[in-house]
């Protein structure tokens, strides 16, 4: 009588037992069982009404499903414009113009046995004098000084006459013995008024600091004292001015590197423009 009961129950329980979540997901099912689970089931196309007549029925587009007219690019994915392409021919003629102003190819020579090296914008001057070396460092960038009243000059009398530009770069001088330790070191400029410490001819460059740096090391200590020139005695200014001249940096030298540094510096703002034009054209 139990096992009979008990069938009787197992059997009414597996007809009435819900049905796991897989199978209400099954395609079979019918609308009605679908829609007691699911309540939204319509995709993105449904909602921007896709088989509809209906022209209310394109309020509800999904802004997602159109884009903007896409911009004019190339294989390297940047943005181009008719503000670039004018950008590109203005570079191009500028470039054209200042290699017609450039005078030579080559740079120029820097008399006195002094040998050059070039690393992007930084220079050095190199040569070694009786167990001693000397090494002069310049950097092109920022070396043309601004020239307001030639400017405003110029503007007056039209372009046909502007005033050749000048790289006059700060530059430094170590002095390196054999066997020492330290390096003595000069901070030198081209003044604007080119006028010298001491009497007689005028010095094209000043010396406006000196100081002692450890040999070899890259970066020089703030620790060491530095010997300001503006206050200093004209009779110690000039014998510091006599011991670079011994070592071939004089107003000779001076001239020619203001010469080397100009031709370096119209290089390196040619080859900018190069590059610029590259960069905008993307070509």
């Amino acid at each position: 009588m139990l096992s009979s009961f008990s069938r009787t129950l197992v059997s009414a329980l597996r007809f009435t037992a819900p049905r796991p979540l897989e199978q209400l997901l099954q395609p079979g099912l019918s609308a009605g069982s679908l829609a007691a689970v699911r309540p939204f089931t319509r995709g993105l196309w449904m909602l921007s009404g896709a088989g509809r007549g209906s022209a209310s029925s394109s309020v509800l587009r999904s802004p997602f499903l159109y884009c903007r007219q896409s911009l004019p690019t190339c294989g390297c994915g940047g943005l181009h414009t008719e503000g670039d392409k004018a950008f590109s021919e203005f570079l191009a003629d500028e470039i054209q113009e200042e290699k017609k102003i450039q005078k030579d190819a080559s740079l120029p020579k820097v008399s006195g046995g002094w040998e050059l090296e070039i690393h992007g914008t930084e220079a050095k001057l190199v040569k070694k004098i009786a167990g001693e070396k000397v090494t002069v460092t310049f950097n092109t960038n920022n070396s043309i000084p601004p020239s307001f009243e030639e400017e405003s000059q110029e503007g007056q009398k039209g372009d046909e006459n502007e005033p050749e530009l000048v790289s006059m770069p700060n530059f430094v001088v170590e002095v390196t013995k054999q066997d020492t330790k330290q390096t003595l070191v000069f901070d030198c400029h081209y003044p604007e008024d080119e006028a010298g410490h001491g009497e007689g001819e005028s010095d094209i460059f000043s010396i406006r600091e000196v100081s002692f740096q450890p040999t070899g090391d890259s970066e020089w200590k703030e620790t060491s004292y530095n010997l300001n020139t503006d206050s200093l005695d004209w009779a110690l200014y000039d014998h510091l001015m006599d011991f670079l001249a011994d070592r071939g940096v004089d107003n000779t030298f001076a001239d020619e590197l203001v010469e080397l540094s100009t031709s370096l510096e119209h290089q390196e703002y040619i080859q900018f423009l190069e590059d610029l034009k590259k960069f905008v054209k993307c070509s």
